[in-house]
């Protein structure tokens, strides 16, 4: 098939040119240069395993209740919110791997180091190998990559689908095959697969296949044909589940919405901005600011449209509606773009010298305090530690534990009971960090569902003199403290401590000792 577009000689040319970053330089030179962006590179990507041993948060045992009856078992328990095709990856690497915490997070980090290898592809086209390098870079660094590097759950997966889909839409400008338009297209579905929020990406790509097309007026409508059908038949398989997200909706509400500067933070994290500034003051003075060299458009229409299209529809989401959904997890599906907007930014410092110094200057201290301090080896709060003790101090009698569930849904569904309090995705992290004595299931807000269980159990445990602990996250407090005041004419209360801002009381019965439950 002949097409109209640029031979790819003619644009690697092109992008040579548009980019001060490409320099002749010699070759022993180049080799030193390579190998110090290299050595960076590892850098910012050991900062991803300063805690990749550390207990599952609440969604990472999610994902484990997923896996956990087996293969096929995995479509019935995904709460019809996604398609499960990150839970048959996880249960197939737990084949590989085992089930241990480090063994769960093996496939995000493989999936997050093909993203960062597909990123650096993509700007080593649009622009030349260093600004690849240099966006790989900042895309490995930033603080939502490094979170989500080692997080069991979707997030790593769909940012993979995210970077193959714009480094096929960099190979589509210069080509008319019909068959690269349509794995264009899947990409593009593959993304929602893993996540539905990952949905507001897809405005930004199809901007972008739009700009990289526009001259290219013969292909374009065959290709726009070729990948909008690719992507319906794959998409039609996540409407259900879209479907399901719109019906349930009031019942994913977060707490409250973001802040503009968490928008910003996002854009420019951490020393980023700081650095950034200093080296464009040093390359001012210097005389290294590049003016006259010119991007073509729609290089620059996908970098801004991939890093500020999906950041901008999930922050004004959060804002404007009752679904707060700008959270880290959620917030990486931009991270790529941002990462290639920088890079082109620092492609228009005319010296190889300052760039390879703001890297340094970047990852040199952020990896010194990912690896010093006790807060950056913290990946998220766990129930682990609350459940051990917990355990511990319920065994010698069988006392119960009432447990309040630490998702929002939670207080839009009846609460199960008995033995399948311990196999509900309500109390996932029992899935993974077990308690052998009953639990109680309580929800997450002190509403009228969670007093009139925990009055009907503090009735029959108060009648029979029976010792119980009782445990909750720090949205569930007041029904902690609820269940003090309302039991403090019958049991002495003791905080056995805080575990992760998980609350563990013990009560136990006025002047008598306790018994054991049945």
């Amino acid at each position: 098939m002949e097409s109209t577009a640029p031979t790819p000689d003619l644009a690697r040319q092109e992008s040579a040119a548009a980019s001060p970053a490409a320099r002749e330089l010699s070759p022993s030179s180049e080799r030193v240069t390579r190998a110090v962006y290299f050595l960076i590179l590892l850098s910012s990507i050991s900062t991803w395993f300063v805690a990749i041993r550390v207990p599952l948060w609440l969604d990472e045992t999610i994902s484990y209740w997923q896996i956990r009856l087996g293969f096929f078992q995995i479509p019935a328990r995904q709460g019809g919110l996604s398609f499960p095709a990150f839970s048959y990856i996880l249960w197939f690497a737990t084949r590989i791997f085992g089930t241990s915490e480090f063994a769960l997070r093996v496939p995000e980090i493989l999936a997050m180091l093909g993203a960062v290898y597909l990123l650096y592809r993509t700007a080593a086209e649009l622009f030349d190998w260093e600004i690849g390098v240099i966006s790989a870079i900042l895309f490995s660094i930033h603080p939502i990559g490094v979170y989500s590097s080692i997080d069991v759950r979707p997030y790593a997966f769909a940012t993979l689908t995210v970077c193959a889909s714009l480094y096929t839409l960099v190979r589509l400008r210069n080509s008319g095959s019909l068959w690269l338009a349509a794995l264009f297209g899947l990409l593009c579905a593959f993304a929602v697969y893993f996540h539905m929020l990952y949905g507001a990406i897809l405005p930004a790509l199809g901007l972008s296949f739009l700009a990289a097309k526009w001259r290219d007026r013969p292909n374009l409508w065959k290709q726009s044909a070729a990948a909008l059908a690719a992507f319906l038949l794959a998409f039609s398989l996540s409407v259900p589940g879209l479907l399901y997200m719109f019906r349930t909706s009031g019942t994913h509400v977060w707490d409250q919405a973001p802040p503009f500067r968490e928008f910003v933070w996002t854009l420019a994290p951490a020393l980023l901005p700081f650095i950034a500034g200093g080296a464009v003051l040093l390359a001012a003075f210097l005389r290294k600011i590049n003016f006259t060299s010119k991007v073509e458009p729609w290089r620059l229409i996908l970098c801004v449209a991939a890093g500020l299209i999906p950041l901008l529809i999930l922050f004004l989401i959060s804002v404007q509606t009752p679904l707060h959904i700008f959270t880290y997890r959620y917030r990486l599906v931009a991270i790529p773009g941002i990462a290639l907007c920088w890079g082109w930014l620092l492609s228009r410092l005319d010296s190889r010298a300052l760039r390879l110094l703001f890297c340094l200057a970047l990852v040199v201290p952020t990896t010194y305090e990912y690896w010093t301090s006790p807060v950056m080896k913290r990946h998220s709060y766990s129930w682990k530690y609350a459940i051990a003790e917990a355990q511990q101090l319920a065994a010698a009698d069988n006392a119960p534990v009432l447990m309040c569930s630490d998702l929002p849904e939670a207080d839009h569904a009846p609460m199960p009971a008995g033995d399948d309090v311990k196999d509900s995705s309500l109390f996932a992290p029992l899935s993974y960090y077990q308690l052998t004595v009953p639990v109680v299931a309580l929800p997450r807000a002190l509403n009228d569902q969670a007093m009139q269980i925990g009055s009907q159990f503090l009735m029959d445990a108060s009648a029979h003199q029976r010792r119980f602990l009782a445990m909750g996250f720090a949205p569930s407090y007041p029904t902690l403290k609820w269940l003090t005041y309302i039991a403090s004419n019958a049991y002495t209360v003791r905080t056995v401590g805080v575990y992760d801002d998980v609350v563990l009381l013990e009560f136990t019965p006025v002047n008598s000792s306790s018994t054991h439950w049945p």
